[in-house]
């Protein structure tokens, strides 16, 4: 290869080329080419990309020696760099706060960073500087286990598109105006926060995923919003407090979201829709939603399965439905009031685009019986309905069946598979 290419050829490639194979390997790894050629010295240290994990450092079973070293390797990892930082990244569960952390941030705020990720230990939250409002050029901030306090002269991130908060403290106010005050927004994730109240403005947001206690949520400027994940953990205290309120939830969280494609609702995320009283405006169709996916869902609460219902028949692009049960079975076995039904359901409803329904958690009750009628009914293109059994008792379980074969499909093609968890 010496004799074709020349002895050290690989070193008058351009430096975004050598770059592009530098930050392939572990930082580690990249550093180790300094021994190369003289050549190979310091290109490492104009890297733009710097990625630290708990394998950037050999490993150690003393916890305190691994993190000194972890530290040490990082201070002069920057010491040593070259030119402007585009990319900072910390992932070590091991890592607890530490004073060279804000030293960090610091150095960053004045090397053009545009994507910065902490994701700390567990231990005391790692109080964030306010020389972090600084990085004016942010375009991803991700961080975990922190404490932020935007300083009062903080007008925003301008160019911020994704922004990620996960068990981080952080002042209702605060939030609010983080979010209203970045304007190119696209992604926002907030995970594990407690009783917060949230109005979302973000013109430009694509993808939102919320998990935490919420005592409120409310999307009021998004219609670009095309993807929604949503984990809404209801105290008593918080599900009274939305039971007093007049405001119908389903308006005031997907009233506005016209263009959504996809939409994953978990823990609770059906019981807060179905609050508050529906005025029953025209309803808003999402012509472009063709997946929902809706856990815990019970089919012993009217409201609930009319939210299910609204959701499905203003989708007329669906094609893939999941949904779990919660229903209980000594409760729900004799569930009255079979004619809903034929009051709530359009005797015109045509899924039309639907060729996916897995339905998990079913115990056979009367109204998921219903429901499963209702779909097989009303899709014509039905391909697949999997229903999976929480029914222990194999009297229900052959119940289930038997009623299954007696419901009308209008498609010729689906086949139902009946499976026992």
């Amino acid at each position: 290869m010496g004799d074709v290419l020349g002895p050290d050829s690989i070193s008058d490639l351009p430096q975004s080329i050598i770059e592009s194979i530098l930050v392939k390997l572990p930082i580690r790894d990249a550093v180790k080419t300094s021994i190369l050629s003289s050549k190979w010295r310091y290109k490492w240290a104009s890297m733009s990309h710097l990625v630290f994990d708990e394998k950037s450092v050999p490993s150690c079973n003393d916890r305190e020696v691994a993190e000194q070293s972890f530290v040490k390797f990082i201070a002069g990892t920057l010491f040593l760099h070259q030119g402007s930082i585009h990319k900072f990244q910390i992932t070590n569960p091991n890592l607890q706060t530490c004073p060279e952390i804000d030293q960090w941030i610091l150095f960053l705020s004045r090397n053009d960073i545009k994507e910065l990720i902490l994701e700390l230990g567990e231990g005391e939250f790692f109080r964030v500087p306010s020389c972090l409002f600084n990085c004016k050029k942010l375009t991803r901030l991700e961080v975990s286990r922190c404490e932020l306090d935007p300083p009062l002269s903080f007008k925003g991130f301008m160019y911020l598109k994704c922004l990620n908060l996960h068990q981080v403290l952080i002042s209702p106010d605060a939030i609010q105006s983080l979010i209203s005050n970045c304007p190119l927004l696209e992604s926002l994730s907030l995970s594990y926060v407690d009783s917060l109240a949230l109005t979302v403005r973000a013109p430009n947001l694509k993808h939102l995923c919320l998990e935490g206690e919420f005592k409120d949520i409310c999307l009021e400027d998004t219609p670009l919003l095309v993807e929604i994940y949503l984990a809404m953990y209801m105290t008593d205290d918080i599900a009274e407090q939305f039971e007093q309120s007049s405001k119908c939830n389903f308006v005031k969280f997907l009233g506005g979201v016209p263009n959504l494609e996809k939409l994953v609702g978990l823990i609770d995320f059906t019981k807060y829709l179905s609050i508050g009283n529906d005025p029953r405006p025209r309803p808003i169709m999402y012509n472009k939603l063709e997946t929902i996916e809706l856990y815990q869902v019970s089919f012993e609460d009217m409201k609930e399965i009319l939210v299910v219902l609204r959701l499905i028949t203003s989708s007329p692009n669906l094609k893939e439905l999941q949904i779990s049960g919660s229903s209980n079975i000594p409760t729900a076995i004799d569930t009255p009031d079979l004619d809903f039904w034929e009051k709530e359901c359009p005797s015109n409803a045509t899924l039309r685009q639907l060729k996916v329904v897995k339905l998990t958690e079913m115990c056979g009750v009367p109204h998921e019986m219903e429901f499963i009628k209702f779909l097989l009914g009303c899709s014509p293109e039905l391909e697949t309905m999997m229903i999976t059994s929480s029914a222990y008792d194999m009297e229900i379980q052959l119940k289930m069946l038997i009623e299954l074969l007696k419901f009308r499909r209008a498609s010729t093609r689906a086949e139902i598979v009946f499976v026992h968890e």
